[in-house]
């Protein structure tokens, strides 16, 4: 009888998303397990567990799963259980806190293949204001159009906060190589005088961008808003626009809503803990997967 696929589902807070379960299980886990409230330090000990109590080949049948609810402990932890491996016990580990890898990749990746489809271009060289930009989410869609060449800013309700954010990613994400800035609400009309591309990923049934903003921003090409929940994230801009005009905007732009960014979320985190669950099965190779190849991913998903 074969060893059944068991994920060791690890988070650093309180409870584990139902979210992810469901994932997993719909993926083809038939295990999943859960470890709440975890440090970073906890980590080496949890997988080595995990690895050395299955045989050779029970251990490809094995994976990780990385929740909570903070990006750079959820890398923190990523990296913790890539060192712990032990060859040739080793099994795969992917961390998706909160969905914000998912989610965000999904977002950019959308917004991206739009700019391509309509306007012959990419997100290099654009200007990319992300509102709400201090939590998960939007941390990681600044990050991804940065990599991708785009001027970013982070914008928050409170500046300080949202440079200590932009730092966080420019220093632990983008390894130096991005330049995310920073930007508070109060200077938010400014800043959209010259934003070619919005991202709102502020908290659900937070209105980030007015109607008069929306129709005052001569510059904008495409927003996309994670917010599923009454009001919009932006004026104008409801879950379900797909591509569809944004009303009010007078220079023309399009809108992505919750409805579209969350169909390509939930196919590319299916895909990647299928992908997960397969290549080790199939391959010596183990794979350490984050919002990097959740972008890769979300790409294929958009391709296809």
């Amino acid at each position: 009888m074969e060893k059944p696929f068991i994920l060791h589902m690890f988070t650093s807070a309180k409870n584990l998303s139902p979210f992810d379960v469901n994932m997993a299980l719909d993926a083809g886990w038939i295990s999943a397990l859960p470890y709440l409230n975890l440090t970073v330090d906890e980590i080496q000990a949890l997988v080595q567990d995990a690895i050395f109590s299955r045989s050779l080949k029970a251990v490809k049948r094995t994976g990780i799963f990385i929740g909570g609810r903070d990006t750079l402990t959820a890398m923190q932890m990523l990296r913790a259980a890539q060192k712990s491996m032990i060859p040739p016990f080793e099994i795969s580990a992917f961390a998706d806190p909160s969905g914000a890898f998912t989610t965000a990749a999904s977002m950019v990746a959308v917004v991206e293949n739009h700019l391509r489809r309509e306007h012959d271009i990419s997100l290099e060289g654009l200007n990319v204001a992300v509102l709400g930009g201090t939590g998960p989410v939007g941390q990681i869609a600044a990050v991804l159009a940065a990599e991708a060449g785009a001027n970013v800013w982070i914008v928050g309700r409170q500046l300080e906060k949202a440079s200590q954010i932009a730092e966080m990613c420019n220093t632990e994400f983008g390894g130096g190589k991005i330049k995310i800035q920073a930007e508070a609400d109060a200077n938010k009309g400014e800043l959209m005088q010259k934003a070619d591309v919005v991202f709102a990923t502020a908290a659900a049934g937070v209105q980030v961008l007015s109607a008069e903003m929306v129709a005052d921003a001569p510059r904008l090409k495409v927003a996309a808003d994670v917010n599923a929940v009454p009001p919009s994230g932006i004026a104008g801009l409801s879950a379900h626009h797909k591509g569809t005009p944004i009303e009010g905007s007078k220079s023309g732009a399009k809108g992505f809503g919750a409805m579209a960014i969350g169909s390509v979320k939930y196919q590319t985190q299916s895909r990647m803990l299928h992908m997960m669950r397969e290549l080790r099965t199939e391959t010596d190779k183990p794979a350490f997967l984050h919002y990097g190849h959740a972008f890769e991913m979300a790409r294929k998903v958009l391709a296809d």
